[in-house]
């Protein structure tokens, strides 16, 4: 609690009345695709129940902490609005402060924020129970969170919470991811049919440059793009890719090196998303630098690449949540957190997050 308050200090202002919403696009469409919309649909009648006879107030948040759908009785529903605890309203930690949602969305964990634990002073009238909501291959869709009045907080609502979480997530599709998914904005990791598979660094920077050069590479342009001019041993570069060959079920061609299937790619998604001029898209795809950490040369080349691309974007686009957006994933950047501002109306409420970005970039 007390990082999360630390954290959110830099964002958030604690007398601000209400969470700012959503303007990427509008959350009915949103809630329409969402994997939570049927299994939410069939208790439907079971969450208005505990929402209204409790007198709480329900809601299901996307990954990013966006309400998508809410639900209560006449006179919560009513304390929900004041506070835009609504469809379309933001409550990750970077817009709201501390609170159950954002805990929840930022430790994958269930979580209880009671009265002055919320960051913000308009909520220290509140208790809020939330746990997040996972797919079948463990990724997190959203959150769960029923909220009343502190004065009405009861030790069996988490449990109640745990209890509905579990039968939504008992009635998402199980859909394991066919093929080879990669990611590697942000961290690393690959699954192959829904099935984590365990890979060295090495060979994870590897396969992100065969993902982003689909017409491959020769075996000296290779291992010039991995050791640049480190003395190396080609033999060590061949067990690589005789490995990656087995981890991909064979999907790499032999005298230029380059992958034979397709291959989901996260990098791959938001170079292609920058090309068809869908900048929110792209912000949601960038979840931080390419393989943080690597210092391959190829991988530096890609690195560098994708951030000029996508900050050019974002400092060319007019919507100020596309600077928003961005500038959480890239704190520092004072050009970005400027820009941002400088798009905001003057009673935008959403000024103070990028201003208080910007001042503790510049005193850094």
């Amino acid at each position: 609690m007390a990082q999360s308050w630390m954290r959110s200090l830099q964002t958030v202002d604690p007398a601000c009345d209400s969470a700012p919403s959503s303007e990427s696009e509008d959350v009915g469409p949103r809630w329409k695709r969402s994997p939570l919309r049927g299994p939410v649909t069939e208790l439907a009648d079971q969450l208005h129940g505990i929402a209204y006879d409790a007198g709480y107030v329900a809601a299901i948040t996307d990954e990013d902490g966006t309400i998508l759908w809410s639900y209560g009785g006449p006179v919560m529903r009513r304390r929900a609005e004041r506070v835009n605890f609504a469809p379309g309203g933001r409550w990750d930690e970077a817009h709201m402060g501390t609170n159950a949602l954002s805990l929840a969305l930022r430790t994958g964990e269930p979580s209880t924020v009671f009265s002055a634990e919320h960051l913000v002073a308009a909520l220290h009238g509140w208790v809020c129970y939330c746990a997040p909501i996972r797919a079948s291959d463990g990724r997190q869709l959203g959150v769960l969170d029923l909220s009343t009045t502190w004065d009405r907080s009861h030790p069996l609502a988490m449990s109640t919470v745990r209890t509905l979480v579990s039968a939504l997530e008992s009635r998402l599709p199980i859909e394991a991811p066919a093929g080879v998914q990669l990611r590697c904005l942000g961290a690393s990791a690959m699954t192959r049919d829904g099935a984590p598979v365990r890979l060295r660094r090495r060979q994870i920077e590897i396969l992100t440059l065969l993902a982003l050069e689909p017409d491959g590479y020769t075996p000296d342009r290779l291992h010039y793009a991995i050791y640049g001019d480190r003395p190396s041993v080609s033999s060590t570069l061949k067990a690589d890719v005789s490995h990656l060959r087995r981890a991909t079920g064979g999907e790499i061609a032999n005298r230029v090196y380059r992958l034979t299937a397709p291959l989901s790619c996260d990098a791959v998604d938001l170079l292609a998303a920058l090309a068809a001029g869908d900048l929110a898209a792209a912000i949601r795809l960038y979840r931080g630098p390419l393989l943080p950490g690597s210092d391959t040369p190829g991988v530096v080349y890609w690195r560098e690449y994708l951030e000029v691309a996508i900050r050019t974007a974002v400092l060319s686009s007019d919507n100020a949540e596309h600077a928003l957006r961005y500038g959480e994933r890239a704190p520092d950047d004072i050009e970005v957190h400027e820009h941002a501002l400088r798009l905001l109306p003057d009673r935008d409420s959403r000024r103070a997050v990028a201003a208080a970005r910007l001042h503790a970039t510049s005193r850094s």
